[in-house]
């Protein structure tokens, strides 16, 4: 080693003492990868597990890079693009344990930009902390990204598997990048970092990253990619095979004292997520929920009583992966499995970073496919609605989201995720005030959506694999992700003696079928209408008129729910068939209605009659259920709203649904004769809440021909 090269190499060494205590040492891949980029100025790809120390490897190269060495100049600000904002909260506060003055600009401190812009500018600011959506802001690539990308000394890319759409986390914003990388100065080095990528995402991020490769498969000779094992000796992997949704609840409830220390048991869906928070607080335990709907404060709140060791777990969706760091985390339950070992690896890569053993359990259910195919249908939208975004779009005005919703038939968040990818393409751009099409050709790419589709699919297939091996389940997350070390790891369920059996005691058992075999959830009023219709026609704008509306409902359930969930999704899931409304669930529903006269929070007035919707799908059960009722209740079954329009397409927006319904649905002249002087509210039954419109315009309907009030029932609700 040259004497320079001895030198930065203790320079190095010491900035990382002051990062991570007197103790620590580089290992030589860190070495390398801060060589190369400190040193010779190069990029680096670095596919290392959770707990490699990719944060020491950029903290101590900027320290490096910003010094004055030998006559060079120190090189600009570190700018690290990050996914989540806790992750940005914990680089900061490591930053400064290494002497580094890091900074962020995000949503949350927008009344800091302006300052944080003139520290940049004044040279005070040795790392900034950005989103990939900020690269897109309006304000921000036009303001700050120009200088900012022109003085960069090193551009890190966190989590960079998300870079491609053959990973398990694709975000688009992301692809900016490569805008950002074309306006770097030249030899300015470059760090991506991934724990969760096999060698066709590794390939896919580097073309991405503008690091094409020059023969197929091979990076460019100026990339040093470093791909170490990616083993995690601290884990003890294994599968528990339970029968039911009860039986799983039961189980953690009954060996949650068993795992080690704190820990995340991870959930498919909110509601398993809810469900599951308040089952193990009823049964003593101190946990709480994390989901992408709680508020940032709750959010930020349930992190740190985690990091701070006052709770058991945090039970969370996957809105907690990426940047959540807790070196001590004892151990990580899936209650249900995620569609790919790729994404389940990066999950349970939380636990065990800095304590000897921590344990990690699957426990699968017979749902999680089902789940899997819904987020599935969620994925880039069909050409025609691709293409009548784009037609929209060519105003001489921009148009928000909010604005193109009555245009074309797509929820706001698969919307959103179409935006940016034409974004990115060219064939769109952000602006002020919305989007405008920039009139750019542009392909659909359909041979490769139908290939990452395919990817999909075989990685669901390949999750399902992962709990029925009989071999080693760390090796076989390895070959997953192409480790070529993958070995027997001597620890799992299949290596050795498992730790756990799927014995759940009696009395957590039946604590758990009754806690969700509880019916009822509630049903909130609309009292908005969306925005825009009056561009496609409709004149209804602002607040829903309060002698228009519906009273607060109740369904039995919600299709995703862990306890009727299932049986819902078999009686009103797409393409399930039409019938007689089964006891069992008849019976749910007369206890729904006797918890809702008689509850916390009962209806104002009794029911005076009852109103069936006019299903497009299920006539037989919706018209069984209105009858079931009426005999049970002894009141009259006064008839049905009835539908002229099409039937209802699959998770469309709320704009859309009210431009459909809006003029279609009919109060029959009998039924309208039956309201009048009617003594008391009309129970309006319907077989299943997806937007709510449907059961807000008959509400209406109802109330215009002189329904006092609405009290809406539905079998289930979708989500």
């Amino acid at each position: 080693m040259s004497q320079e090269r001895t030198a930065s190499r203790q320079r190095a060494e010491a900035v990382l003492r002051r990062l991570a205590g007197e103790e620590a040492r580089l290992r030589e891949d860190q070495w390398r990868a801060i060589e190369a980029l400190a040193v010779d100025r190069r990029r680096v790809l670095c596919v290392q597990r959770t707990g490699w120390g990719k944060s020491a490897v950029y903290f101590v190269a900027t320290a490096l890079l910003r010094q004055e060495l030998d006559g060079r100049e120190p090189a600009g600000p570190t700018v690290i693009v990050s996914p989540l904002l806790a992750l940005m909260r914990n680089q900061v506060d490591a930053a400064a344990r290494a002497g580094i003055r890091a900074r962020t600009i995000n949503s949350a401190n927008l009344d800091e930009w302006d300052e944080i812009t003139a520290e940049i500018h004044a040279g005070a600011v040795d790392v900034l902390l950005i989103s990939p959506e900020r690269l897109n802001n309006p304000d921000f690539r036009d303001g700050v990204l120009p200088r900012l990308a022109a003085t960069t000394g090193l551009l890190v890319v966190d989590e960079a598997h998300c870079v491609s759409d053959w990973g398990h986390d694709f975000r688009p914003d992301y692809r900016r990048l490569r805008t950002f990388l074309g306006n770097l100065p030249e030899q300015t080095p470059v760090l991506a970092t991934t724990a969760t990528a096999n060698e066709r995402v590794t390939r896919d991020v580097a073309e991405q990253l503008g690091t094409e490769a020059v023969t197929p498969g091979q990076p460019r000779p100026d990339v040093l990619v470093l791909r170490g094992s990616l083993d995690r000796e601290s884990l003890r992997l294994g599968v528990l095979d339970l029968p039911s949704p009860a039986h799983r609840l039961g189980w953690l409830a009954d060996h949650l004292d068993r795992l080690p220390g704190s820990g995340i048991v991870y959930t498919l869906t909110v509601a398993a997520a809810t469900e599951t928070t308040e089952f193990l607080r009823s049964r003593g335990w101190s946990v709480a929920a994390y989901t992408g709907q709680a508020e940032d404060a709750d959010r930020r709140a349930a992190e740190q009583d985690l990091l701070d060791n006052k709770i058991k777990a945090l039970v969370a969706t996957s809105a907690l992966g990426m940047g959540f760091d807790k070196p001590d985390l004892g151990f990580v339950v899936h209650l249900g499995a995620p569609p790919s070992p790729i994404a389940y690896y990066q999950q349970v890569g939380r636990a065990g970073r800095a304590v000897e053993h921590a344990e990690v359990l699957l426990l699968p259910g017979t749902e999680d496919q089902a789940i899997w195919r819904y987020f599935a249908s969620l994925a880039f939208p069909p050409q025609e609605q691709v293409r009548a975004v784009l037609a929209a779009l060519h105003t001489d005005r921009p148009l928000s989201t909010q604005a193109l919703e009555p245009l074309v038939d797509l929820r706001r968040a698969r919307l959103e995720l179409m935006l940016k990818v034409l974004d990115v393409d060219g064939a769109v751009r952000r602006v002020r005030g919305g989007w405008l099409a920039t009139g750019e050709p542009w392909v659909y790419d359909e041979p490769r959506l139908r290939r990452v589709a395919a990817a999909r699919a075989d990685e669901q297939q390949a999750m399902l694999g992962y709990a029925a091996t009989t071999d080693c389940r760390m090796r076989y997350l390895r070959d997953c992700l192409d480790d070529a070390e993958a070995a027997d790891c001597g620890r799992c369920d299949r290596c050795a003696e498992p730790l756990f059996t799927a014995e759940v005691s009696p009395a957590a058992l039946t604590a758990a079928q009754t806690f969700l075999g509880r019916p009822g959830v509630p049903l909130a009023p609309k009292k908005l209408w969306p925005t825009g219709l009056d561009a496609v026609g409709v004149p209804l704008k602002g607040r829903i008129a309060p002698a228009e509306q519906a009273l607060p409902g109740r369904a039995v359930g919600r299709l995703s729910d862990l306890g009727w969930g299932g049986r819902l999704r078999g009686l009103v899931g797409p393409g399930t068939p039409d019938g007689v409304l089964p006891d069992d669930v008849a019976a749910a529903v007369i206890e729904v209605l006797k918890a809702w006269a008689h509850g916390d929070d009962p209806w104002p007035h009794r029911p005076a009659g009852v109103v069936a919707v006019d299903s497009r799908t299920h006539p037989v059960l919706v018209g069984s259920l209105a009858e079931r009722i009426a005999a049970v209740g002894r009141l009259p079954l006064l008839g049905r709203v009835t539908s002229a329009g099409p039937p209802a397409g699959p998770r469309g927006n709320s704009a859309q649904r009210v431009r459909t319904l809006h003029g279609a649905l009919t109060v029959p002249d009998p039924l309208a004769d039956a309201l009048i002087g009617l003594d008391g509210p009309v129970l309006l039954v319907d077989d299943l809440v997806d937007s709510g419109w449907t059961m807000t315009m008959a509400a209406r309907e109802l109330r215009r021909a002189g329904a006092s009030d609405v009290l809406p029932l539905a079998l289930a609700v979708a989500g």
